[in-house]
């Protein structure tokens, strides 16, 4: 297993009688990307601020490769930075953007020349080392506010929401090449989005926030599959939650009902008879099919239809509505409003939630 570069202890930032981080814990593995995920007010943004040295903290500390850096000024941390709005000297070119960094630390001026073209290379912007900044597109200064982060071979790279003033084609262009540029350097990256399929598609690990807390995290397939509370399932992705009375149980499979029909549910080690399951549904594990084909009868009230997958939105006089995800592409059923249709779902393919969240 990796050795930690950062600990994050009890790290807790106060505005006023508001506390925008409460005693955040958690630890960094060297060379990995990880993503400080949530909405607005989060306290994902304070984190990395916190981190950088920006926002000092109200208590707690945070210690770089065991040394204690709470109280030092961003500039002896080391950590490089990239923010939304790219941040480049607008009077200087590409190639003394990047050079910057170097020429603040007084590094030899042969040295400077030659991390300068490795940067340009590592961001293929070579051609574009003599113009001004104000002379490219915004993705195109982005990967120069990259380069003049990555430049000084900082131990940790700091990206605070990098690509959210880009359209969704260049967006999604840029985060192969980030994921592919950290593949290659080996550099510790921690990076903040409130983009749920920009966390899960780049990120080693994720850490999802909300009023300053761990709501929870882990690698982006467990985070998805098996959301702790309603909140990280609601907020990674889409899901239905119902409320589902048990009836009974035989080892780890519970018999549920909705309206009198009566189905098992996987629950390892969850609840007891009498008890009511509150559990996510994701809507890509519901299926459609035809009146009576499967156990609960509904009516499509809603069709979207998003290229390859449409979200059916279906009406149950007991469940109220579901959004349930199909392929377009040879669908068993083609949903239309007003259609009746059955739906219905594998044992294991809901995820009992704890109380609260």
């Amino acid at each position: 297993m990796p050795d930690s570069i950062l600990t994050i202890a009890d790290a807790t930032k106060r505005y006023g009688p508001v506390n925008a981080l409460d005693r955040v814990n958690l630890e960094v593995e060297e060379g990995e990307f990880l993503t400080l995920l949530g909405p607005s007010g989060s306290g994902k943004t304070t984190l990395l601020s916190a981190i950088a040295g920006f926002a000092p903290l109200s208590e707690g500390r945070i210690d770089l490769r065991g040394r204690d850096i709470t109280g030092e000024p961003p500039e002896h941390r080391d950590f490089g930075m990239v923010f939304q709005g790219y941040a480049l000297f607008p009077t200087m070119t590409v190639r003394d953007n990047i050079a910057f960094p170097l020429r603040v630390r007084k590094r030899p001026t042969a040295e400077i020349k030659k991390r300068v073209e490795y940067c340009l290379g590592l961001v293929q912007m070579e051609e574009f080392a003599d113009r001004m900044p104000t002379q490219m597109s915004g993705g195109q200064q982005q990967r120069i506010a990259l380069a003049r982060a990555l430049s000084f071979e900082p131990q940790v790279l700091l990206l605070d929401e990098p690509l959210s003033a880009l359209d969704k084609k260049l967006r999604a262009d840029l985060q192969w090449e980030l994921k592919s540029l950290h593949d290659k350097l080996g550099v510790t990256f921690i990076y903040v989005t409130h983009d749920q399929d920009e966390a899960l598609s780049m990120s080693d690990r994720v850490v999802i926030l909300k009023d300053g807390r761990i709501q929870q995290e882990g690698v982006p397939d467990t985070l998805y599959n098996h959301p702790r509370n309603s909140f990280v399932a609601d907020f990674l992705g889409k899901s239905n939650f119902l409320d589902l009375p048990v009836s009974a149980r035989e080892d780890d499979a519970l018999t549920c009902s909705i309206g009198g029909t009566k189905f098992p549910v996987m629950a390892p080690g969850a609840t007891a008879t009498g008890d009511v399951l509150k559990v996510a549904l994701r809507p890509e594990r519901i299926r459609l099919g035809q009146p009576g084909q499967e156990m609960l009868d509904g009516t499509v009230r809603q069709v979207s239809y998003l290229g390859e997958r449409c979200l059916v939105m279906v009406d149950h006089e007991d469940v109220g509505t579901l959004i349930v995800s199909q392929p377009t592409w040879k669908a068993g059923v083609t949903p239309r409003a007003g259609l009746p249709v059955s739906f219905g779902w594998d044992a294991d393919a809901c995820v009992v939630l704890e109380p609260g969240g």
